[in-house]
């Protein structure tokens, strides 16, 4: 068997083959180019006839592995993408400190060597890729609106801050509302008449819940301070997060569509769990692959970083945190499964519920609430069944 470890950077990258033994069989840098994949191919085929005998690990590097890896998948070539944490902790048993891209290599093709039988596949279809790119861009997009929101908020402190506590600042009305009258000073002056106007949305209905007297009312008394440069700003930002919150609503559609494309099963059994929407089981599904990648629901909890860690030394034991070492979005869309589940299923709420009164905290149940639901998730997709109440 060939075991080749990959140094992935963004211009060339190295490549180091090792036999069964550990033997070194070949070393190659070659270019992140069509002929630099080209001569990758070449030299593993050449000293490994059967492809299927051949094992290529390489680093997870953001975006620079990923031709490469695609590029041997598609001449069958078994490959694997590592965490890069697992390979560092891997080098530090060595007590020799060079550091040189081969050296890298080998350390990978070494690392492989030692876990060949426990590695799986993190991704295997461009379908798969696919998913997570449009999952991590409805992430980021998340992190934007929800920044342009509090500074929206920010702003509102100074211009209108009796406002947030009347009514729910970021409904459609209320922000083509502000985006003509960002300040209290502008109500005052405006009339009540251009004021009632202002809260008619493009589908002529009213969509607050506090009456346009009582803004203004609540603009004459307000204690706001007058900024001509916040004024200006805050349409800005509102028209900002109006553009931002399209562009999640077209991503979220197209991550959906995907989902229903390619792992249709998959996403509807993980929504016949009450409080799990398509957009969360999708994103879900993008994160982890396939689920024959893992052995078991630890190692799914694992590959999120939701394993505790240990603390102990002689009779000294620390309380365990999450390790936070695994995929952060993983994670993170877990926690919103978790609270999705315990407010909306009654299996779950009640799991919930109980681990408050054993205790925990708010974060600790709903973490606790996310491992049992990982569990279920795990049974559910490898036998094939749909939600039920008996499940573990």
């Amino acid at each position: 068997k060939l075991y080749v470890g990959i140094d992935v950077s963004k211009n060339s990258s190295s490549a180091q083959g090792i036999d069964s033994q550990g033997e070194k069989r070949f070393y190659l840098s070659f270019k992140m180019d069509a002929k630099g994949f080209s001569d990758l191919i070449r030299s593993i085929r050449s000293h490994c006839k059967d492809d299927s005998k051949v094992t290529v690990a390489m680093e997870s590097t953001g975006c620079y592995h990923l031709n490469l890896f695609a590029f041997l998948v598609s001449k069958s070539i078994q490959t694997v993408v590592v965490n890069p944490l697992l390979i560092s902790n891997f080098t530090k048993l060595s007590l020799r400190k060079t550091k040189t891209d081969k050296k890298d290599a080998m350390s990978i093709a070494k690392f492989l060597l030692v876990h060949k039988e426990t590695l799986s596949q993190i991704a295997s279809t461009q379908d798969v890729q696919d998913l997570k790119d449009l999952a991590r861009e409805r992430e980021s997009l998340a992190v934007l609106i929800s920044g342009i929101k509090n500074d929206i908020k920010r702003i509102l402190q100074n211009t209108f801050p009796e406002l947030e506590s009347m009514t729910k600042l970021f409904s459609q009305t209320m922000l083509h509302f502000l985006s003509k009258y960002p300040s209290a000073r502008l109500i005052k002056r405006a009339s009540s008449k251009a004021v009632e106007k202002a809260f008619v949305h493009s589908d002529k209905r009213k969509r607050v819940s506090v009456r346009p007297e009582e803004i203004v009312s609540a603009a004459r008394a307000s204690v706001a301070s007058v900024s001509v440069a916040k004024e200006m700003i805050l349409p800005q930002k509102i028209a900002t997060l109006l553009y931002l919150k399209e562009k999640q609503e077209k991503i979220t559609d197209t991550l959906v569509q995907v989902c229903r494309s390619t792992v249709i099963d998959d996403l509807e059994i993980i929504t016949s769990i009450h409080g799990i929407g398509e957009q969360t089981g999708a994103t879900f599904l993008a994160e982890i692959g396939n689920i024959r990648n893992f052995q078991s629901a630890k190692s799914v909890v694992a590959f999120a970083g939701l394993d505790p860690t240990i603390r102990q030394s002689g009779l000294f034991e620390g309380k365990g945190r999450i390790s936070k070492r695994g995929n952060r979005h993983l994670r993170r869309v877990l926690f919103l499964m978790a609270k999705h589940a315990s407010r909306e299923n009654t299996f779950f709420l009640t799991y919930y519920e109980r681990r408050i009164g054993d205790g925990l905290s708010f974060k600790e149940a709903i973490l606790a609430t996310a491992h049992k639901l990982i569990r279920v998730i795990f049974s559910m997709l490898t036998k094939r069944t749909y939600f039920s109440t008996q499940m573990s």
